[in-house]
Parts: C-alpha cells; sequence; structure tokens
C-alpha cells in the first residue's frame, strides 16, 4: 500500500507541533515560577559574611507564608543573638533580607512554613490530589548550589519515576540508623524522581510542567539519609515530600494561608 507523501508530512508537522507547544508551555510555567522562589538562610549585620544561605523555599497563600524543608531550619537551631533567619527574595543584586518566623513544621516529613510580614510576594498553587502519577512531568526551580553562583534560580526537569516508601527493610539490624528506626515505625510514600537536585535544592518547589501547580518539595538530605542509610555512596537519587503532607500540616495548625 503506498502511502500519500502529503499525509506524511502532515503527522511529522503535527508532531514537531506537539513538541513545540510542551517546550513553550515550560518556559511559560517557568516564568510564572520564578518570581516566588525565595532563599532561605540567615542574617546577621556585622559579620562577614553577613549573609548565608541554606537552601531553597517557595511562596504560597496570601503572599507572606513561605514552605522550605524543616532540615534548612536545623542548621541553624543554635543561633546566636545577633543572627536572624531570613529569607532572600528577588534575584541577583537586586535582592533583598526579609526577617521570617517559623509557624510551623512536621520533623516526620521535613516540612517547615515560614511567615514574612514585608509586602506580599508572588505566590505558587498548591496541588490538591493525593498523588500524581508515576510517568507525569514535572521541573523544579531552586538555588542548586546556593549562592556560589549568586542569587540565580535554576531549573531542572523530569518525570516522576517511581512513588516508592521513605525507607525500606534492611538485610540485618546493624544497617538500621535511628531515623530509620522511628520511620519503620510509620512508613509513608515519596516521590523519586528522574531529574538531578543538589543540597541547595532543598525546598525547592516540584511542580507540573504544564500549570506550574506545587505537587512537592524537594528533599535532598533527611530522606536520601533515611532511604539509603544501608548504601555506603549515596545513588544521588533525587527524592520529594508530596504536597499532601504539607496540605495535611496546613488544616492541622489550622493555618489560615490565604487570609489577608
Amino acid at each position: 500500500m503506498r502511502i500519500n507523501p502529503i499525509i506524511i508530512c502532515l503527522i511529522l508537522f503535527c508532531g514537531i507541533s506537539g513538541v513545540v507547544t510542551a517546550n513553550e508551555q515550560l518556559v511559560q510555567t517557568i516564568a510564572q515560577v520564578k518570581p516566588a522562589i525565595v532563599g532561605v538562610g540567615i542574617h546577621q549585620a556585622n559579620a562577614r559574611p553577613q549573609s548565608r544561605l541554606h537552601g531553597t523555599g517557595f511562596v504560597i497563600g496570601n503572599g507572606h507564608y513561605i514552605v522550605t524543608n524543616y532540615h534548612v531550619l536545623a542548621q541553624d537551631i543554635k543561633i546566636e543573638a545577633k543572627q536572624k533567619r531570613v529569607i532572600f527574595v528577588g534575584f541577583g543584586k537586586k535582592s533583598e533580607v526579609r526577617n521570617i518566623e517559623v509557624v510551623a513544621y512536621s520533623k516526620r516529613h521535613d516540612i517547615a512554613i515560614l511567615k514574612q510580614n514585608g509586602p506580599k510576594l508572588p505566590t505558587l498553587k498548591l496541588h490538591q490530589d493525593q498523588f500524581i502519577a508515576e510517568g507525569e512531568s514535572i521541573a523544579f526551580t531552586g538555588f542548586p548550589i546556593g549562592a556560589v553562583l549568586g542569587l540565580y534560580p535554576v531549573t531542572h526537569k523530569g518525570i516522576v519515576a517511581s512513588i516508592t516508601p521513605v525507607v525500606i527493610p534492611v538485610m540485618a539490624s546493624t544497617q538500621l540508623s535511628p531515623s530509620m528506626v522511628k520511620v519503620l515505625k510509620n512508613p509513608y510514600l515519596v516521590y523519586q524522581l528522574d531529574a538531578t537536585a543538589y543540597p541547595g535544592n532543598s525546598g525547592s518547589p516540584v511542580y507540573l510542567q504544564s500549570n506550574g501547580e506545587v505537587v512537592a518539595v524537594i528533599n535532598k538530605v533527611f530522606v536520601q539519609k533515611t532511604k539509603e542509610s544501608a548504601i555506603t555512596n549515596p545513588s544521588g537519587i533525587t527524592y520529594a515530600i508530596p504536597i499532601k503532607f504539607l496540605n495535611e500540616l496546613i488544616q492541622e495548625q489550622k493555618l489560615n494561608i490565604y487570609s489577608p
């Protein structure tokens, strides 16, 4: 059977058009997401350096609430009197420092909610489904190696590779760490991503490429330490905490994040 060359050309054109449309959608989504990305760290006016960035955060609700990983804050538990927990807003030389307070956190899910009282910031929308499907196209934006390259957000893209338990059984009790023992009593599911994150990405929003809705929070340290305790060298796999647990924390704490 002879196939009409015109039909072949139309099929190829439609396929190429679809790819371009998907890429254009991601470009638009990144532009929408970036203004809601902040750095999280500490600031001390008379120190050198004055500021230290420990992770990434993103703005939700009414423009005053910020989400990050609890372990990003845990680095600063013993901060000195003159030091302040802060977020870094804006990019490059136009960035500014804003004080924050911790309003809620979950050590178990390694999530923290912060609040800033400065002018409202652009926000991201939280996805409301329990979980998204494996194979879903996602991206995440943050500061992969802190402020080494300046305060410029970086985006990585990939897919949800697996929905997997936060901890797995081991061959011997000697392989169990204290953190694994705690989680084994009541494990939960996390996303494994086919995309590479770095330590500074902790707290970055994982969002749908199609519309920018946040579906998870990147976790480069806490989950990996728990899930891979039996591995001598960390695998480099990227994990993320499903947004389901952030939504539950907001409800448990009765936070009206959308109030003026």
